[in-house]
């Protein structure tokens, strides 16, 4: 998870860069930091598409179980 500080920091860059623009370190600064941003989210979509179940891929036994077990 990337931390509110890292996003801030992201932000303040794009600001920076829309006014005024962005030194050669800034730029390289900028580029890592979405780097990291960008691996976070890819992070995090991959593990809530490994947790997704496919009904058609089940039995109807597991598929009354989920449905018994969401119901509670």
């Amino acid at each position: 998870m990337v931390s509110k500080e890292t996003v801030e920091r992201i932000n303040q860059l794009a600001a920076k860069n829309k006014a005024e623009g962005l030194t050669e370190d800034e730029v390289a600064e900028r580029e890592m930091l979405r780097r990291e941003y960008l691996k976070s989210i890819r992070n995090n979509v991959k593990g809530h598409l490994s947790k997704i179940k496919f009904l058609e891929d089940l039995s109807q036994e597991e598929i009354d179980e989920l449905a018994n077990k969401n119901n509670k």
